[in-house]
């Protein structure tokens, strides 16, 4: 759950790199999330009020998490519009997320699997 808090607090911070652990813990909360709010917004006959309530809060830090992964790769936040191409974009997006980060520093950071001793 602190994967998913943590993205919280970080509403709207596009700089350095984040872990696929940190990204698709993101999703995987956000998923459940999402179908609970919709059996909520079919009981109240409301649908999807609620759930396009929840969908535009969480609409920047998901995109904040997607730009941080794709820097992860080494790539340029600007990447994530490729999702905009239907069919292949998705599937390539789906790649992207799912490839393992730079090892060491890059462009856009330290390295987030990197642990210093102290």
């Amino acid at each position: 759950m602190h994967y998913y808090t943590d993205i919280l607090k970080r509403y709207a911070d596009f700089d350095g790199r984040a872990r696929r652990q940190e990204y698709w813990m993101f999703v995987l909360w956000n998923i459940p999330i999402v179908a609970v709010l919709m059996v909520i917004d079919f009981a109240l006959d409301s649908y999807p009020v609620i759930t396009w309530i929840y969908t535009l809060a969480v609409l920047l830090p998901s995109l904040g998490v997607s730009v941080r992964r794709l820097h992860d790769i080494g790539k340029s936040g600007w990447w994530y519009l490729i999702s905009l191409i239907p069919f292949i974009g998705g599937i390539w997006m789906l790649i992207l997320m799912a490839t393992e980060g730079q090892r060491g520093a890059n462009e856009y950071g330290p390295d987030p699997k990197h642990v210093v001793a102290a």
